[in-house]
């Protein structure tokens, strides 16, 4: 058979760079341009430099004050008073004076209002708590999206070069008679072919290093090389065991039972709005009417009123009736929250461990099978007992399942770093944002 030197000049390449893939990889050095960066800095990095946690933070801090706000005595009212006043001739007549006015919110009013404010700070902690959550897993996945892009790029490479060696030979054997065109063309498309994979492996590498750098904060992130490798143990998460952990510790939970708490205390507010509050007015008036018996003025005297506000018209039964069905929907979203929960576990999970165990199976046994059939065809080549077309199939299945095994383990990182994240979300996106995809997301389930 002619086409035998490139059968033999691949299959040597071929099983040198093999067994490089399963090496373990030095950190990365793509594009790097300073030190290199561990998973652990990463995250450091991130959560003092992620912009949509220092909002967070912010929101916490305004609903702090505003429970502080909430729970402050109303201002007084100060004015002049005036009695007896005669427009006209001169009339010494008449009193002048001042008075403050004070009123006295009654029946806890101010506590019950101030109540009101702080489970929405609750409320403000648990998102701010959710969004540490979603930029710390968002960092994790987008880390181990860049590590298997390299990857994939270096398995490209490989084959790469395989391809170019091969159409050399075959280029070579062509001029001298030794081969066919058909087997000259088959080499060029397959060279062509694995060129447009390799630039667009090169391609993704730069947008997942760029949309690390974006997680983090820091745009210098994108030229600095990885630390780390895709073969480091996948964590092993047991499926009760989370949905416990989720229904006791989520911070979505923890932000929903807030909410709810907040529409109670809006219910005790309302309840107690019609409560007579208390308003006292007192001041001081000077008298320039004369005194009969001294003929000089009676001067200063002093004043006070003391008075209830009367719930006659007003009882406020509507606005009792409003808060109520305000804390019946609060009451609905937590069960629905909870509910949603458990089928986002369950979907992630089944996504998870459908990787997990496939990179676990192309690790062990497929691609180790792919590669000893690749050498039976060789060997069988060698013997003039199979076709060249066998032996390249046999090394482009090799190379698509090393692909395949490479999407897998990153698939089953980037679920296990999303479930250990309660499922919080993409770290630069809003709470809005998020809370509007998971109802969505929950619609479509």
């Amino acid at each position: 058979m002619r086409t035998l030197p490139v059968a033999i000049a691949i299959g040597a390449a071929l099983l040198a760079g093999t067994a490089r893939l399963d090496a373990q990889p030095q950190p990365s050095t793509a594009g790097a341009s300073s030190s290199p960066v561990t998973l652990a800095e990463l995250e450091r990095l991130a959560l003092q430099a992620n912009p949509t946690l220092r909002g967070a933070e912010a929101q916490v801090e305004a609903s702090r004050n505003r429970a502080r706000q909430a729970g402050a005595w109303p201002n007084p009212t100060m004015g002049y008073s005036g009695e007896e006043i005669k427009l006209g001739d001169i009339d010494r007549r008449g009193e002048h004076g001042f008075f403050v006015e004070q009123s006295i919110l009654l029946g806890g009013k101010r506590r019950l209002n101030r109540a009101v404010f702080d489970r929405a700070t609750e409320r403000a902690e648990a998102e701010l708590e959710t969004q540490r959550f979603r930029v710390s897993s968002s960092t994790r996945a987008a880390f181990y999206r860049a590590l298997a892009a390299e990857r994939r790029v270096e398995v490209q490479e490989r084959l790469a070069a395989l391809v170019s060696e091969a159409v050399a030979i075959t280029a070579q054997l062509f001029n001298v008679g030794a081969a066919d065109r058909p087997d000259f063309l088959e080499s060029e498309i397959e060279a062509q072919r694995v060129q447009l994979e390799l630039n667009a492996a090169r391609n993704r590498v730069f947008a997942m290093r760029q949309q690390l750098a974006a997680v983090v904060g820091q745009a210098d992130i994108a030229g600095r090389a990885l630390v780390g490798t895709l073969e480091d143990a996948l964590p092993e998460l047991e499926r009760e065991a989370t949905l416990q952990r989720y229904l006791e510790q989520s911070p979505q939970l923890r932000a929903a039972r807030a909410a709810l708490a907040g529409t109670q205390a809006s219910t005790a507010v309302a309840r107690r709005e019609t409560f007579p509050d208390l308003f006292v007015r007192g001041g001081a008036a000077y008298n320039r009417e004369r005194g009969e018996d001294s003929g000089r003025p009676i001067g200063w005297e002093g004043g006070l009123e003391v008075g209830v506000s009367v719930p006659l018209f007003d009882r406020n039964r509507y606005g009792v009736a409003a808060a109520r069905a305000e804390e019946t929907r609060a009451t609905a979203d937590v069960q629905r929250l909870e509910l949603s929960l458990r089928a986002q576990v369950a979907m992630a999970f089944s996504e998870y461990l459908t990787a997990l165990r496939e990179s676990e199976s192309y690790r062990r046994e497929i691609i180790p099978k792919a590669e000893e059939a690749y050498r039976l065809y060789l060997a069988r080549y060698r013997e003039m007992a199979a076709a060249y077309p066998q032996v390249l199939i046999a090394q482009r299945t090799l190379f698509e399942l090393s692909s395949r095994y490479l999407e897998r383990v990153e698939e089953a990182w980037r679920g296990a770093m999303e479930i250990q994240g309660f499922l919080a979300g993409e770290g630069l996106a809003s709470p809005g944002e998020v809370d509007a995809e998971r109802r969505e997301r929950g619609g479509r389930q």
